[in-house]
C-alpha cells in the first residue's frame, strides 16, 4: 500500500500569512499541520508515502522531515507546477503507485479519532475501486456533498452546490486502486479549470465501485484552510493533549508504537527535540515504558 499526501496550492484563503509560507507548514497548535495527515497514513501502516508540494515550498518540506528514516517509513517527494486540481496528485504519483493501491489525503485536513488509523487500515485491505470518508457539516455548500439512497449507498456527488442533496460531506482522504491512473486521463476539467475529485469518484460510481464511510460522533475532521478553522484545529488539539496527557499526531511515538523504530532510535529522537514540552513529553514515555517492562 502506498501514500500521497498533497501539499500544494497557494493557500490564498489564509493571506497574508501564506504569502511566504505554505500552509501546511503553519503549526496546528504544538506541531507542523503536514504532522497531521502523515499520521493518519503511519497509524494505517504505510510505511512508503509520497509528498506533493510546489517547487518553491519542496525544499523546506525536505529540511522539516527528510527521508523519513528516522520514524521507521520512506518519504519522497514530487513537484506539482501548479494546482489543476486533487486528481493531479495521482498523475504526478503514477510511477510511485505502480501497481498498488493508494491512500491520497490533503495535507490541510486534520482527523482525529480513537482507531482512525484501524479504520483506514480495513478500507485499504478489505475494499476495491474506491473508498471515500464523509462527515456531517453546517456549511455543505463549502465541501463536496454525498447523498445518500434509501439502501445506505452513495445515489450522487454535487462539488460546492448553492443547493446541497445532504449534510454530509467529503474530507480529504481518499482510498483508490493503480487505475486510477487511467481515470484521471479520462477526465476533463470543470469550470474552474480543475480537475475535480467528485467527477473521479462520479467515474467510480458509474461503475458501482464508489464505497463512501460516515465518520460518525466520536471523530473529529478540521480542513484547516481558513483562519477560523486552522484556530479551531488549533484550540481543538490543545483541549485534548492538556486534558488527557497524550500528544496527538506524535510521529514519535507513532513510530514507536507501531514498531517502525526501536528505543534507542526513539530516545535519540526525544533527546534531539530538547528542553521543550514536546521533547519531556517523548523522554516521558520512554520512562514509562521502561518502568512498564522492568
Amino acid at each position: 500500500m502506498k501514500g500521497i499526501i498533497l501539499a500544494g496550492g497557494t493557500g490564498s484563503r489564509l493571506h497574508p500569512v501564506t504569502l511566504a509560507v505554505c500552509k501546511q507548514l503553519l503549526p496546528v497548535y504544538d506541531k507542523p499541520m503536514v504532522y497531521y495527515p502523515l499520521s493518519v497514513l503511519m497509524l494505517a501502516g504505510i510505511r512508503d508515502i509520497l509528498l506533493i508540494s510546489t517547487p518553491r515550498d519542496l525544499p523546506v518540506f525536505q529540511e522539516l522531515l527528510g527521508d523519513g528514516g528516522q520514524w521507521g517509513i520512506r518519504l519522497t517527494y514530487a513537484i506539482q507546477p501548479k494546482p489543476e486540481g486533487l486528481p493531479q496528485a495521482f498523475t504526478i504519483g503514477a510511477d510511485h503507485i505502480g501497481d498498488d493501491r493508494v491512500a491520497m489525503i490533503l495535507g490541510d485536513n486534520i482527523f482525529f479519532g480513537e482507531g482512525m488509523g484501524s479504520m483506514l487500515d480495513h478500507v485499504i485491505s478489505q475494499s476495491s475501486g474506491a473508498s471515500a470518508f464523509c462527515t456531517r457539516v453546517t456549511d455543505p455548500q463549502r465541501y463536496g456533498v454525498v447523498a445518500f439512497g434509501p439502501d445506505g449507498k452513495v445515489r450522487d456527488l454535487q462539488e460546492k452546490p448553492k443547493n446541497p442533496l445532504s449534510d454530509w460531506a467529503l474530507t480529504g482522504l481518499y482510498v483508490v486502486g493503480s487505475d486510477v491512473v487511467e481515470r484521471v486521463a479520462r477526465l476533463r476539467p470543470s469550470l474552474r479549470g480543475e480537475l475535480e475529485m467528485v467527477d473521479l469518484l462520479k467515474d467510480y460510481l458509474a461503475d458501482a465501485q464508489l464505497d463512501v464511510l460516515k465518520m460518525g460522533r466520536g471523530y473529529a475532521w478540521f480542513d484547516a484552510g481558513t483562519h477560523d478553522s486552522l484556530l479551531e484545529a488549533s484550540e481543538f488539539v490543545r483541549t485534548v493533549e492538556s486534558r488527557q496527557g497524550l500528544k496527538v499526531a506524535c510521529l514519535e511515538e507513532i513510530a514507536f508504537s507501531k514498531k517502525l523504530i526501536d528505543l534507542d532510535q526513539f530516545t535519540v529522537l526525544a533527546q534531539r527535540a530538547g528542553d521543550t514540552a514536546y521533547g519531556r513529553y517523548l523522554r516521558g514515555l520512554i520512562t514509562e515504558w521502561r518502568a512498564d517492562h522492568d
